[in-house]
């Protein structure tokens, strides 16, 4: 008798992504996506690699996306959780991912010295161009933004605000669309 491996359930994978909001005042760093037929933002961060640390991936991934090097910014404290169990196109089962969302405060000065492109590597070797928004938080409620954090951010009385629920509304197929 031979095995045939099973295709993987949907959603039995769970991947970790680290984000920030990475505050300059009442602005907020987000990446700005256009494409064919849809434009999207995103908070600067990526996926967390097998084994990796928390705290570092965020780290590389803020160092790669806006060339900000953590220790020279104020916070790193966790915001929100997002868990994200959404059907994709393709023909791998998607994963269920889990966003830690972290927040930071910089000065105008380090804001001078960020990237204001993010190049993203397809797998054709390729790169998709991130452009990088300084846009005002109370004003990402409409703004599509992945994972849907728009409404909580323009929620903040401030910057620094204390977050009460660190948990916000899953993300699934009943509420969210893939573009």
């Amino acid at each position: 008798m031979t095995n045939t491996p099973a295709t993987p359930a949907p959603f039995s994978r769970i991947k970790i992504r680290t984000g920030a909001l990475v505050f300059c005042g009442d602005e907020v760093a987000l990446i700005r996506r256009d494409r064919a037929d849809s434009t999207h933002y995103t908070p600067p961060g990526g996926n967390v690699e097998h084994g990796e640390d928390l705290t570092l991936a965020l780290a590389r991934e803020l160092a790669e996306e806006l060339g900000l090097d953590t220790a020279a910014a104020e916070g790193g404290d966790l915001m929100w959780v997002v868990d994200q169990r959404v059907t994709r196109p393709g023909p791998t089962p998607p994963p269920r991912k889990l966003h830690l969302i972290y927040r930071f405060h910089i000065s105008p000065d380090i804001r001078a010295t960020l990237a204001e492109e993010e190049l993203d590597e397809l797998p054709d070797g390729s790169h998709e161009v991130g452009v990088i928004e300084w846009i005002d938080y109370r004003k990402t409620a409409e703004l599509p933004i992945f994972p849907p954090i728009g409404p909580a951010l323009a929620a903040l009385t401030d910057p620094h605000a204390a977050v009460t629920n660190a948990a916000l509304d899953a993300v699934t197929d009943a509420n969210y669309t893939w573009v």
